[in-house]
């Protein structure tokens, strides 16, 4: 049987909260979902298949960062980025604008798009709507992000405004970017970026001028760039609910443990961040009582496991003391074994939701998630 291009079914809700498949042509995502980051072509010391035994359906691949080393071209004439990583789940990517943004010292963006400088070489480029679509077609995603511009946390409103047409008319020209790939368009979906900083009204604006242009899915942008989380779940509370609720609802990099729960909770469908994996190599995990630093001098001769309740590969076989010695020595071991329990603790509480949701006691999970969880 051929699998679909791209299907969204919903099959339990309990309060705002979803669950349910994104059915693509190399494989079903079970929502809500999180999305391990795979910056460079990966997920930072980890295997590919390490990351899928976690529970990942789907990863995340970075534009800017593929565009630049070993670049685009390149990749598509080794096959693509699913056979050069070994990965053959989908792949989201992103668009490439987030990054150009904040991480290249000398930029110029203009209707056209975001003239720039490489971090890594100070070549010079130019990324588009157009060409961010050709990028994410050459690396061959599943998902693609349409093009936008993150508006800047503490903008005005009228910044806002502004920044958020531009972003919508970007969106007009990705989607006519996409299409005229058309192998690659009957292959995969492409996603529409809501923006509007925390106003409401321009949300409201920015998901309708979206819906008119019509996207397989929805992200919500714009968000965890450092307002705050009560502010983001502010915006949350009626962001979600302006976009099609036929269509899976992506927030874009959160977060942390509680940061996702909450954002369930409003009615988000899909997620990815760096935080498990930079985490993990900063000797950091996270557990069902919350994050857990092990460099701690506490931890040097504990022979508990690194979360108890957690059944990975790395809680049922060492312990704290050998987790803090790998650690401390500088070892490459403990970032890899720090790092795939992380994996396996963002999967196992999105396994968890899932299944609350599904047999209707969502709330009760929350209350008992926010009564052990204790936030750093």
């Amino acid at each position: 049987m051929t699998r679909p291009r791209f299907s969204f079914s919903i099959a339990a809700t309990d309060g705002k909260a979803r669950t349910g498949t994104l059915a693509m042509r190399r494989g079903d995502i079970r929502t809500p979902a999180f999305m391990p980051v795979g910056t460079a072509a990966t997920v930072k010391a980890m295997r590919p298949a390490e990351v899928r035994t976690a529970g990942a359906d789907i990863i995340l691949g970075n534009t800017y960062h593929l565009m630049l080393r070993p670049g685009a071209e390149r990749m598509a004439r080794l096959g693509g980025l699913h056979d050069f990583m070994g990965w053959d789940r989908p792949i989201l990517t992103d668009s490439g604008g987030y990054q150009v943004m904040s991480l290249s010292a000398l930029t110029k963006m203009s209707e056209e798009g975001v003239a720039f400088s490489s971090h890594i070489d100070g070549s010079k480029h130019m990324l588009s709507a157009e060409r961010s679509m050709e990028i994410q077609r050459l690396l061959g995603s599943d998902i693609v992000m349409a093009f936008d511009e993150c508006t800047k946390n503490g903008a005005t409103r009228d910044e806002a405004a502004l920044s958020m047409e531009r972003s919508m008319r970007w969106a007009r020209r990705s989607r006519d970017g996409f299409d005229a790939g058309a192998d690659h368009a009957e292959r995969s979906a492409l996603f529409g970026i809501q923006q509007g900083a925390l106003d409401e009204d321009l949300r409201l604006r920015s998901a309708q001028m979206l819906t008119e242009i019509g996207f397989d899915g929805y992200a919500v942008g714009g968000l965890a760039v450092g307002e705050g989380q009560e502010a983001m779940f502010a915006t949350l509370d009626f962001a979600p609910n302006q976009l099609p609720a036929d269509r899976p609802r992506y927030l874009m990099g959160v977060g942390k443990p509680d940061d996702i729960v909450g954002a369930v909770e409003r009615g988000i469908d899909m997620f990815d961040c760096v935080l498990p994996t930079r985490s993990g190599r900063n000797g950091q995990a996270f557990t069902w009582a919350g994050p857990l630093n092990i460099r701690n001098a506490r931890f040097a001769e504990d022979r508990a496991p690194l979360d108890p309740r957690c059944p990975c590969p790395v809680c049922t076989t060492w312990s704290r003391a050998y987790l803090h010695h790998l650690v401390k020595a500088g070892e490459m071991l403990g970032a890899m074994l720090m790092t795939q329990h992380n994996i396996h603790f963002y999967q196992a509480l999105m396994q968890t939701m899932r299944d609350a949701i599904g047999e209707g006691r969502f709330a009760a999970f929350v209350r008992a998630f926010r009564a052990d969880y204790r936030r750093a």
